[in-house]
């Protein structure tokens, strides 16, 4: 999933592609993200990170499903769509940039991102 951000101090906008969250997120979604703290993430928070094959050039969106080791097994909400810890392992801490606040459909439905069931 690639977004494009749109800075703010501490705080950005970031859209949604592909079909790796849904329902929680479904492609053309914007995301308010609030830069992450260490030890801020939980397990079940919905997070953007740097891909780890691609770090300078893809920002992905996955949920944080656990700690493991020095960094994070990030999942999709889609269990069709492997382009996560499945595929490329843990993502270091530092890697994990931001914590997803809200989702933004269009500007009269703005949302919390749901908790997957």
């Amino acid at each position: 999933m690639r977004l494009v951000p749109r800075a703010a101090k501490g705080w950005s906008v970031h859209r949604v592609t592909g079909a790796s969250m849904v329902p929680a997120l479904r492609d053309g979604d914007f995301v308010l993200v609030r830069r992450a703290r260490p030890g801020r993430i939980r397990p079940g928070d919905v997070v953007v990170a740097r891909h780890p094959a691609r770090a300078g050039e893809l920002l992905i969106i996955k949920r944080a499903a656990r700690r493991e080791g020095a960094g994070w097994w990030l999942l999709s909400d889609n269990e069709f769509v492997t382009s996560d810890s499945r595929e490329f392992g843990a993502v270091p801490e530092d890697s994990v940039l931001a914590r997803a606040v809200l989702r933004l459909r269009d500007p009269a439905r703005i949302a919390r991102i749901p908790k997957k069931r």
